[in-house]
């Protein structure tokens, strides 16, 4: 390779957002060389794969929860608008519930503890976004901080009462399997009504949480009142589709109200209409045990499918995989490959030859969604794959403690492209060894893209394996402490696997500096 060429190269990468040290600051579990990160690109990492209370290969679930609360009160002293912004990207970009929560009720803690000052309350409200979240937080304060909550938490909840709480989301959420119901949220934070009619909503709330078997619907809620009469005349109204939907009648109480007597596939379709995209994409299977109409499903399909619902809906790759795996019908193949290339949208064209390298070692079975139909490689092959579509040449390997290629089929679909990694067995579950599967594979590639926990066992480095002038993007999947590769030019790593990450590879590879997705 000719000097220039590697100064030209040299001088294009830009510089990414994490930093951490150059040398090794330990081992990673495997016994590889790991290196540290600042606290900041610690945080990051691991708030966009944590799952809160979840046993991970290597940490158990205790010990990375306080790594993570531990890392936010630091950093929110550190850099609170860096924090702040993370956390309300962490809802509504990343769209993380639990982490952005649990997150912003350790930011109140950490600044209130160092006498900090600031809006501490907006930050609260920021990560609320749904009608459940206010209960959620004040639940997650109290088994953790006790009952005194401060003034900042308090008026952030009440903050986004104000906005969250309409009739139909007291239907939806104010459930007796909720520990903290809208009652009990009302009477801890005094929200002030945004409205009269919120008003006679937080009242009524808080009649239904003391059980008053006489409380009357305020004339003011017509929601409610049309709640109540349909459950008054029984099963046999349950089959209106515009009564249920006057109702704000949820599918979980419309099936449990309409027991073996009703025909499902009618009821199906009767509630179809008013169901969110989300009550959809998970009833596919429902759908169809029920037999529901080909007409309706079109219906369905047609939802699923448009690019609208699609943005709004905000659901990651991994979960159309998940519905398509559900479902037993392939009607509803075409819409959810379309659903899911949508939201693959940002990934880019790559020119020139990419290695896509895939971590099926054992850790890498580690569960990915909270239903646990998901694994970590799972949605490392989505990404893998999905990016590799977009590569003008792309190399797509399984590496753990061997290798073996997978080769994409011109014309093929997405989605039968990964169930049929699956099915040519290309799940190792073997050892990490990253540094090797590098060396092995690669063969004058413009760069390197790796999908892993980072966990590589003791072998040589993974930055030496290829020379330092091509480019390595790693996304981690885990948010462990040390990593594989040194925060440095030309070695890049990314947590969260949303397209917008991999939007970074052609903005760093041509110097301009990748910045923080918030």
């Amino acid at each position: 390779m000719a000097k220039l060429n590697v100064k030209k190269v040299k001088a294009a990468l830009g510089k990414g957002p994490l930093k951490g040290s150059a040398r090794p600051a330990g081992r990673t579990f495997e016994g590889g060389v790991g290196y540290g990160r600042d606290a900041k690109s610690e945080l990051f990492l691991l708030a966009v794969t944590n799952m809160v209370g979840e046993q991970t290969f290597y940490e158990a679930a205790g010990e990375r929860d306080e790594r993570f609360a531990s890392l936010v009160r630091t950093v929110a002293v550190e850099d609170p608008d860096w924090t702040a912004r993370l956390l309300g990207w962490l809802r509504t970009g990343a769209n993380l519930r639990t982490a952005s929560i649990v997150g912003a009720a350790e930011f109140v803690r950490g600044r209130l503890a160092a006498g900090a000052t600031g809006d501490n309350r907006a930050v609260v409200a920021s990560v609320l976004q749904r009608a459940d979240e206010p209960g959620e937080l004040l639940a997650y304060w109290i088994s953790r901080h006790g009952r005194a909550i401060p003034k900042p938490v308090k008026r952030g909840v009440a903050d986004a009462v104000r906005r969250l709480y309409t009739e139909r989301n007291l239907l939806k959420y104010d459930t007796a399997s909720h520990a903290f119901r809208f009652g009990d949220v009302v009477d801890l934070t005094h929200p002030v009504p945004a409205a009269p009619w919120q008003g006679d909503l937080f009242a009524y709330a808080l009649g239904r949480r003391h059980r008053r078997e006489d409380l009357p619907v305020p004339a003011s809620l017509g929601m409610l009142a049309a709640n109540e009469r349909l459950r008054a005349d029984g099963a046999a109204v349950l089959l209106d589709s515009e009564r249920l939907a006057r109702a704000g009648m949820t599918w979980e109480d419309a099936l449990s109200m309409a027991g073996p007597g009703v025909d499902k596939a009618a009821l199906w379709t009767a509630l179809i209409p008013s169901m969110g995209y989300m009550a959809l994409l998970r009833n596919l299977r429902n759908f169809d045990e029920a037999g529901v109409p080909d007409g309706v499903a079109a219906g369905v399909a047609a939802r699923l499918a448009d690019p609208d619902e699609v943005a709004r809906s905000r659901q990651l790759p991994m979960r159309f995989l998940s519905a398509y795996r559900a479902a037993p019908s392939l009607r509803w193949a075409q819409a959810l490959e379309t659903a899911l290339t949508l939201s693959l949208r940002n990934v880019p064209e790559l020119s020139g030859r990419t290695l896509i390298l895939i971590d099926t070692s054992g850790s890498m079975n580690s569960g990915f969604s909270r239903d646990g139909t998901l694994r970590r490689w799972d949605a490392a092959v989505v990404f893998g794959i999905a990016l590799a579509s977009r590569c003008a040449s792309a190399t797509i390997v399984s590496f753990s403690g061997h290798t073996t290629e997978f080769r994409l089929r011109k014309g093929e679909s997405v989605l039968r492209a990964i169930e049929r990694f699956r099915a040519e067995g290309h799940f190792h579950n073997g050892g990490t060894a990253t540094a090797k599967a590098v060396r092995e594979r690669y063969a004058h590639h413009d760069r390197v893209v790796i999908l892993t926990d980072e966990q590589a066992s003791f072998d040589t480095s993974v930055d030496s394996a290829v020379p330092g002038v091509v480019p390595i993007f790693t996304w981690n999947l885990a948010g462990y402490r040390l990593g594989h590769t040194p925060l440095k030019m030309g070695r890049w790593t990314f947590g969260g696997l949303t397209d917008a990450g991999f939007a970074m590879i052609p903005l760093l590879e041509s110097g301009r500096d990748g910045q923080w997705p918030f």
